[in-house]
């Protein structure tokens, strides 16, 4: 079994910036999107207040705008490197007005309780080391009933799994795309410690699943 191994927590160079966004996240990103929109029902008390935690270059805040016109999304990340380039992303996709980027650190949020109906993440979890911090102000903030949406990489159990999955998702990748994958692997939680996280802060450890080869879901709602 593979022992986490830590990465930096904020990517915020203007390089690593760049070398991120220049990465193909579509059909990922177009996955966490079209599984959110399946575990929230859809008509008018569709979420009207979305906290999206880690948004990165705004990908996501993106992809859900174009599938629900009502959405409207607040988005933060603590690299102001990521954040310029998400502001970048939103002006040529005229989203400015409708997603709003903050630099602020998701083990600490501003917000006051209940303030979103729904807070989503993909992929926050395996830059922070101590990840419960930032599952309980996302709980602490959602109202109650709301919903959370967790998504992050999987670490594998060997190095050889770790190389496996390299080779299937980035074999085509530049070599410093394919080691900073390789790096976030092996800095993920794997699916007994995301468990074990989320029934100590009083969810069902069932709530989060394995979702494909590469990736644990932590899909629940926020009792009322």
């Amino acid at each position: 079994m593979l022992a986490r191994v830590l990465e930096p927590e904020v990517m915020d160079s203007p390089a690593e910036a760049l070398e991120y966004d220049a990465m193909d996240h579509g059909a990922v990103n177009r996955a966490f999107v079209e599984d959110f929109l399946a575990f929230v029902p859809a008509g008018p008390r569709f979420p009207d207040s979305i906290l999206d935690l880690g948004t990165g270059t705004a990908q996501i805040p993106i992809e859900l705008c174009r599938r629900i016109p009502a959405a409207c999304i607040t988005a933060v990340d603590l690299a102001e490197s990521m954040l310029d380039l998400g502001r970048t992303n939103l002006a040529a996709a005229g989203l400015l007005d409708r997603v709003t980027l903050e630099r602020i650190d998701a083990k600490g949020l501003p917000y006051r309780a209940g303030e979103f109906a729904a807070v989503i993440s993909n992929s926050i979890v395996h830059h922070v080391p101590e990840p419960r911090r930032v599952l309980a102000e996302a709980i602490r903030v959602t109202e109650p009933g709301g919903y959370l949406f967790f998504r992050d990489l999987l670490r594998p159990a060997t190095d050889a799994a770790v190389e496996s999955l390299v080779a299937r998702h980035a074999g085509e990748a530049t070599p410093r795309q394919r080691a900073l994958f390789a790096a976030s692997l092996r800095a993920s939680l794997n699916l007994a410690e995301i468990r074990a996280l989320v029934a100590e802060l009083g969810f069902l450890d069932q709530e989060a699943q394995q979702t494909s080869d590469r990736h644990w879901t932590f899909a629940a709602r926020v009792p009322v």
